[in-house]
């Protein structure tokens, strides 16, 4: 799923409103605060419009305020809502704490383990678990360093989870487990089911299921 991540005056990006990659439109106002005689302009108010939706974009100078999803990706439409809940906080504290938006990302793959059929209690094991049933290699890998990095903003340890940067990119990681865990098998499911009845029992026999 392309993602273009939204930055003050960029003619395109991903919509926060809408997830759509669309035009935008932007104006902008300045003023001079508590001295309306100041020939010096401050605090340039700038405002971006999605072509896709019509919703704007709020932003001071060169940081989006609303809404206020920090530089979060959108979240993949398949993702569960109890996982979807949690990754929304995270995207709107991520530029305000960095250390605490890893941390309920650790928290929405717990729960989404949860989703997939493991206990949610212990989630190490239920990586395992999952890893034991199949699970790709790089899905695991995903999933460990969204857990090994977010219990590191509880417990410091070795990883700098004030660095806004890599925890926005652990925003794309949830998204890649999520398109890996439950879109991708979710279309072909649905375009397996749909091959003639012949073609099934075919591959069924082919593969002695």
């Amino acid at each position: 799923m392309k993602y273009i991540q939204p930055q003050v005056f960029l003619s395109s990006f991903t919509c926060p409103h809408c997830g759509a990659i669309a035009k935008q439109d932007w104006w902008m106002k300045r003023w001079s605060g508590d001295q309306p005689n100041s020939n010096k302009d401050i605090h340039p108010l700038r405002v971006g419009t999605c072509h896709h939706c019509q919703k704007t974009t709020i932003w001071v100078e060169d940081k989006m305020y609303f809404p206020d999803t920090g530089n979060a990706p959108f979240p993949n439409p398949e993702m569960p809502e109890p996982v979807l809940k949690l990754y929304i906080e995270a995207a709107a504290i991520s530029s305000k704490s960095p250390k605490g938006a890893a941390a309920l990302l650790r928290l929405s793959i717990q729960v989404l383990c949860q989703e997939l059929g493991e206990n949610g209690k212990n989630i190490n094991a239920d990586i395992g678990n999952l890893v034991k049933k199949g699970l790709p290699l790089i899905v695991q890998q995903s999933l460990d360093i969204v857990r090994v990095t977010g219990i590191d903003a509880v417990h410091p340890g070795q990883i700098d989870t004030d660095d806004q940067e890599m925890v926005e990119q652990l925003f794309d990681l949830v998204n890649i487990i999520i398109e890996y865990m439950i879109a991708l098998p979710k279309k072909v499911s649905g375009l397996y089911s749909r091959l003639p009845d012949n073609k099934v029992k075919g591959i069924t026999n082919r593969d002695g299921k």
